[in-house]
């Protein structure tokens, strides 16, 4: 008895070592990770890949790199579409291989297991055919994004139901997944044909974007979504007027913000857990005292979503939570924000359930879905509302946000068909509009003029045109609203969609970056200049997961200043590019100093950060100096993945490079909605 009693204690102690030993290797959430000097790397280093199965890695890359080249020989057109379909398989292991992103060992088998499948469809696509297309249930397909030029990946559920010839179309539904620290394209691909997920309805695709690893889908992860979605819509029919966003988790937090940013987009909304916006939730997520500056205040507003809440009057939603889930916090907020605009939210609570959907919760809202679908989106609704911070985020159904009067401050406009050919408008903070229904859409008497009463005063406008389109635009001029749009000078700068800053903004569609080829004037700056490029060309594939297109500045041509924005490192002295556009800039630099209008600022140990229309073509962005401007620290909660840096900011050197910021910041600002310095 006594020996038993000890074998016991021992097992327990042993027990009781393993279980620690278990939970400090897992990622640490709240105070742990409060540290912004001891960041924890992201994704973790993968484990070192056995000698002989490198060599099979490294067979099987080559032998479908091979493939590769020969369909990338064909001129076969639908080849070429498909060759996405491929190279997926054989990015997802060249990467896991080269940055050591095999975080167990069996994930080893699964990238042996993904070239084969990689092989297979080369084989296939390299004899004419393509059986993957016409597949149904689990199918994984690729695109090649604007953004760099990369493949990306997405998952598909195809209905048993549906028909590969025909003319009716189908339900979409996007499903956001969770946060998965050790999400590589490996594992994702693997997930996706293997898992339907938590929704299949019936008679419906659901899409599973990728979304560039774990970002909670924001910046290129956003992008990636309505890439993929495009993808789906050439390859598949999906009826536009019944794609809904769905998600749990990190892929809640997504689900919102797809819903009050594209709110005119969707049947239905249905987030889950997550979050819904950054200050409160990491103050009671994460046990945070947050200490932010101004500028980043403001620019939470990019991404925070109970400002934009009256825009889920275009969006019907269903939200859900865990009765004891710590994350229900995100639809308690979205919940106020809802009531103060005067909506009740629907909020479908899991009883005493924690972090999972409850299965009676789900017939609920499969129940709610369903009905909703049947109805689809509204195309033209009598009444539209649009709340916006930014011209980032500026349509909604027919109507287009043109110009605010300031940005970072909620813009907004409500308008009404009303009977008799009125239109009835109210805004705030706008200075520039446009209402357009297309052909077959205008609901106006095409034989009479339309009146529109618009912040209290009537203005008569055209009626719409034989096919029953209809357009027109209001600008407002020293106070007062003009009929057409704004006119602008030659050369005039205006903030205008999707050149409306900030900086981060530049990396949501071709960028290319530019090295510099010539030497800093100060050694200060120029070995900053290096370790920061560096920095963003890593840093850019460990969290967005693609290749960052670099050119130096001798080989940037006609074509790249048309196509891209450019990210120019270096300073006027090191960077051809920056020398031929530095006068063109509000900000000032030279040998001596940099000049910010009444502030200067030592050249020798300063540089300035800043993105602006391009001079050499201001239908594109110029950067100077910086990659995305949120750092490792962000990594670590998905909350805090938002724009650290404005328009500019000027960064003394002095201060080393950390985990939160480029250097110390020491003046930063957002330009004017004219592109000048305030």
């Amino acid at each position: 008895m006594l020996l038993q009693q000890k074998l016991f204690i021992k097992l327990s102690i042993l027990l009781l070592l393993n279980t620690v030993f278990f939970l400090a290797l897992l990622p640490a959430d709240g105070p742990a990770d409060n540290l912004p000097d001891q960041v924890r790397r992201i994704p973790m280093l993968g484990v070192e890949v056995p000698d002989e199965q490198k060599q099979h890695l490294k067979q099987g890359l080559a032998k479908l790199q091979t493939s590769l080249d020969q369909l990338k020989k064909s001129k076969d057109s639908r080849v070429q579409a498909l060759i996405p379909d491929v190279e997926i398989y054989h990015r997802a292991v060249r990467c896991a291989l080269e940055y050591q992103e095999f975080f167990h060992e069996r994930e080893i088998g699964k990238g042996l297991e993904l070239l084969k499948q990689g092989q297979r469809r080369a084989d296939q696509l390299l004899k004419g055919e393509a059986p993957w297309t016409r597949q149904t249930g689990l199918v994984v397909r690729g695109y090649v994004s604007k953004i760099d030029n990369t493949v990306q990946p997405y998952g598909l559920v195809i209905p048993d139901s549906y028909t590969f010839s025909g003319k009716s179309r189908y339900r979409c539904d996007l499903w956001f997944h969770g946060r998965g620290e050790r999400l590589s394209e490996v594992n994702f691909i693997s997930q996706q044909q293997r898992s339907r997920g938590q929704y299949t309805p019936a008679d419906t695709i659901v899409l599973h974007p990728y979304g560039r690893y774990s970002n909670a889908f924001k910046f290129a992860g956003e992008v990636d979504v309505l890439e993929a979605l495009e993808s789906t819509k050439q390859r598949y029919r999906i009826d536009d007027n019944r794609i809904s966003v769905r998600g749990f988790s990190m892929g809640g937090a997504a689900c919102w913000q797809f819903a009050v940013h594209y709110a005119d987009r969707w049947f239905a909304a249905n987030p889950g857990a997550g979050f819904s916006e950054t200050p409160l939730f990491l103050k009671v997520f994460q046990k945070e005292t947050l200490k932010p500056t101004w500028y980043e205040k403001k620019l939470w507003q990019l991404y925070d979503c109970p400002g934009y809440a009256l825009n889920l009057y275009q969006c019907p939603t269903i939200a859900y939570s865990g009765e004891l889930d710590s994350q229900k916090q995100a639809a308690d907020v979205m919940e106020e924000a809802l009531k103060r605009v005067g909506i009740d939210m629907v909020h479908i609570i899991g009883p005493k359930m924690g972090h999972r959907i409850h299965a009676d919760s789900k017939r609920i809202i499969e129940a709610k879905m369903d009905s909703l679908a049947k109805v689809g989106r509204q195309t033209v609704p009598h009444t539209v509302h649009l709340v916006a911070y930014t011209l980032k985020y500026n349509r909604m159904n027919w109507m287009t946000l043109d110009s605010m009067g300031e940005e970072w401050k909620q813009g907004q406009i409500d308008a009404r068909l009303v009977p008799n050919n009125r239109v009835k408008i109210k805004t705030q903070n706008v200075t520039g509009f446009t209402l357009k229904m297309h052909a077959g859409e205008s609901p106006f008497d095409m034989t009479r003029p339309v009146m529109i009463q618009l912040d209290g005063t009537d203005y008569q406008v055209p009626g719409p045109l034989s096919d029953r389109s209809w357009e027109v635009s209001f600008h407002k001029t020293n106070g007062s609203w003009h009929v057409g749009a704004a006119i602008l000078k030659p050369g005039q700068l205006v903030k205008r969609h999707n050149l409306q800053g900030p900086i981060d903004d530049a990396f949501m569609d071709s960028f290319i970056f530019v090295s510099p080829t010539g030497k800093s004037a100060s050694a200060t700056v120029e070995k900053w200049v290096q370790s920061e490029m560096k920095h963003a060309i890593v840093h850019w594939r460990q969290q967005f997961r693609g290749d960052a297109r670099v050119m130096k500045d001798t080989q940037i041509t006609d074509q790249e200043i048309a196509s891209s924005n450019l990210v120019l490192w270096g300073d006027p002295e090191s960077n051809q590019l920056i020398k031929k556009i530095i006068n063109k800039l509000p900000i000032q630099w030279n040998r001596e100093e940099i000049v910010v209008g009444q502030k200067h600022f030592p050249a020798a140990h300063h540089a300035p950060i800043l993105i602006f229309p391009n001079p050499l073509n201001p239908s594109k962005y110029v950067v100077l100096n910086s990659g995305f401007t949120y750092r490792e620290y962000a990594y670590l909660n998905n909350a805090r993945q938002v724009p650290m840096l404005p328009d500019w900011a000027i960064i003394d050197l002095r201060t080393p490079a950390g985990s939160q910021y480029p250097g110390k910041v020491v003046d930063a600002d957002f330009f004017g909605e004219q592109w000048q310095l305030k």
